[in-house]
């Protein structure tokens, strides 16, 4: 087990307004030049599919790379999860009105009211 934190949070909560902002913008735009709207039109299922290689790729940067590695595949996969929302109109509104939801609740707790 590590003793490190996940340390302040503000630099990733101004990246990713600036992130979603972007995605925003280019969600209607070109797709032969941009590559969030190629994802965007090709729809939900593309933008899933992109989001589990990601995720795959961060989780084998976790068991087996080095720190920054792992530091930019999760990047992708923060990119990719933000795409796969705008794909099917999840705002992040609702994303932390979920994690809100269950703040203070033990994982174990809130893991097993679900089944």
């Amino acid at each position: 087990m590590t003793e490190s934190s996940l340390g302040n949070t503000d630099q990733i909560t101004w990246i990713l307004s600036a992130l979603a902002a972007t995605i925003d913008d280019r969600a209607n735009g070109d797709p032969e030049i941009s590559y969030t709207a190629s994802l965007l039109q090709a729809g939900p299922l593309k933008c899933a599919k992109k989001l589990a290689e990601e995720g795959a790729e961060l989780a084998l940067a976790i068991a087996a790379q080095d720190e920054q590695a792992v530091a930019d595949e999760a990047g992708d996969v923060l990119y990719h999860l933000l795409v796969a929302l705008r794909s099917r109109s999840v705002s992040l509104n609702a994303v932390a009105d979920a994690l809100a939801s269950r703040q203070g609740l033990s994982g174990l707790a809130e893991k097993a009211a679900r089944k």
